[in-house]
């Protein structure tokens, strides 16, 4: 953009900064105005869920606000100890909240596992969070919660990935679950994933602390994919210097194939062996 004495205007940025609300929580993107904020940095911002303390996840960035599709809900402030000890007493509001509603479940035996509360900074609304298989009727609940806590009160049911993230634990390579250490979004994972690792389809060793399949199938699948490409499809006919045959399974790691010869033996060959036959 160009002014009248042909000079060009400088492009109007926002300062953008990432904001999580829990450890392995998404991070969402806000307004540092003209704080001086860095990483580990807890700030007070309002959102859709009201007043809450977050932690910096990296140093604003400079964006082009013609980039921007709508405006950045702007940082309030950066926490200072009464703050967090506002937060430290809403943690406290929480485990309090999570007791009385476990008994008040119990009480009306709802078909419901209460997972976690949480308490907004401004004690404004309590967020219950539980899993159930079905749709349950939890109006009678919220009532009754709302008059004994004297604020808002939300109910969101999750699934059982949400479930396991909430609680934590390890998992059977010992290490604490990715879900509740360090991932941030759940992924699509599918048996096929499995099949084409070559992994044993027993579904307790596919599944995971919450019963579905385990996250981890993803981290190597695509290298696998690479790995299957170079090798000749399982069923092409094929020839090497240990013999001509039909191919009928991979080893992708060694990148070597089995053939089963005419005399209904099987042989490994690896990819030089092919080549190595082929340019003969």
């Amino acid at each position: 953009m160009e002014n009248d004495a042909g000079n060009v205007s400088p492009v109007p940025t926002v300062s953008v900064v990432g904001v999580k609300f829990r450890p392995t929580g998404a991070i969402h993107q806000f307004d540092a105005g003209g704080l001086a904020l860095r990483c580990g940095d807890r700030v007070v911002v309002k959102s859709d869920r009201g007043t809450s303390l977050g932690t910096v996840t990296g140093a604003p960035e400079p964006i082009p606000a013609t980039s921007l599709s709508a405006g950045l809900p702007r940082i309030i402030k950066k926490a200072d100890p009464r703050d967090l000890a506002r937060d430290d007493a809403s943690q406290q509001r929480a485990r309090e909240a999570q007791r009385i509603c476990l008994h008040r479940i119990r009480e009306r035996n709802l078909p419901m596992k209460l997972v976690k509360a949480e308490c907004l900074l401004d004690a404004s609304k309590t967020v219950f969070y539980f899993f159930a298989e079905d749709r349950v009727d939890f109006r009678d609940l919220v009532r009754d919660l709302s008059q004994v806590l004297h604020t808002r009160v939300e109910m969101k049911q999750i699934g059982s990935r949400d479930e396991t993230k909430f609680i934590g634990g390890l998992g059977p390579c010992g290490r604490e679950l990715c879900c509740s250490s360090w991932l941030r979004e759940f992924k699509p994972v599918s048996v096929k994933m499995a099949k084409d690792q070559s992994l044993s389809l027993n579904p307790s060793k596919l599944a995971g602390m919450c019963g579905r399949l385990k996250c981890c199938l993803r981290y190597e699948y695509d290298t696998y994919l690479a790995l299957g490409r170079a090798l000749p499809a399982v069923g092409k006919p094929v020839e090497s210097v240990n013999g001509n045959g039909v191919v009928t399974r991979h080893n992708l790691l060694k990148q070597t194939v089995m053939i089963r010869r005419e005399d209904g033996v099987e042989v490994e060959a690896s990819l030089e062996d092919l080549v190595r036959k082929k340019a003969d």
